[in-house]
């Protein structure tokens, strides 16, 4: 294999995809085409044709926009992760794609995974599974965006954003006070107080293009704590 070859296999083996029998992933993968997609570009717009794909590198963001321009994140996609099957089952759906960091996306063919989930029961059910998973995972989001402080909300995003990215060995969240604010559903000057708080109690540093992750060890007892 080469290294293309490489980092597709290993992002399928951390997916759902991975639960499949050989024979079925290889007909799911007629028609696949990788593409790289460069940071800030968008891979789905609300109620567009429905798509599906993998995340093979990279990191996106899905989230909901309000009629005045307000944005809020709902989910993350990594490598491994799927995005759009629900919207291949269930219609176009109310969300925009937008890639946080260059992503190499793996998309399929819609119509291939529509029609082996109505014959093949292993397909069905791995839609399943994986619509299921998504629904817990936003209502996990939801509960956080709910119930949590500010303060947790942002430390949360941090954290998420710089999961998968690394400068040196240490977390870098590739993200804009803005871009935070759109995340967590606030504005701009409440964000950037609470950056400023974590920054000066040697949680983070505000570097160009991003965040620096300090000690993440407080940081996620900051998100995952009681209220503030």
């Amino acid at each position: 294999m080469n290294a293309v070859e490489l980092s597709l296999a290993d992002a399928i083996s951390l997916s759902t995809l991975s639960e499949l029998p050989q024979t079925l992933l290889d007909r799911l993968l007629i028609g696949a085409i990788c593409v790289d997609v460069p940071a800030g570009g968008t891979i789905y717009r609300a109620d567009e044709q429905p798509r599906w794909a993998l995340v093979v590198a990279g990191l996106a963001r899905i989230y909901l926009s309000a009629p005045m321009g307000k944005e809020v994140t709902v989910r993350y996609g990594r490598r491994g992760d799927l995005l759009g099957i629900a919207a291949v089952v269930g219609g176009p759906a109310p969300v925009s794609v937008e890639m946080v960091t260059d992503v190499t996306a793996l998309f399929f063919n819609a119509s291939i995974l529509t029609a082996m989930a109505h014959a093949e029961p292993a397909v069905g059910w791995f839609v399943a599974r994986e619509v299921t998973q998504q629904l817990y995972g936003t209502l996990e989001v939801l509960a956080h965006q709910t119930f949590g402080s500010l303060r947790q909300r942002i430390a949360r995003h941090l954290l998420d954003l710089a999961a998968c990215q690394t400068q040196g060995g240490r977390l870098v969240a590739p993200v804009t006070q803005q871009r935070l604010a759109d995340a967590v559903g606030s504005v701009r000057p409440a964000v950037a107080r609470i950056v400023a708080q974590l920054r000066n109690e040697g949680l983070i540093e505000t570097i160009p293009g991003g965040v620096l992750v300090l000690d993440g060890g407080r940081l996620f007892e900051e998100a995952f704590s009681g209220d503030q």
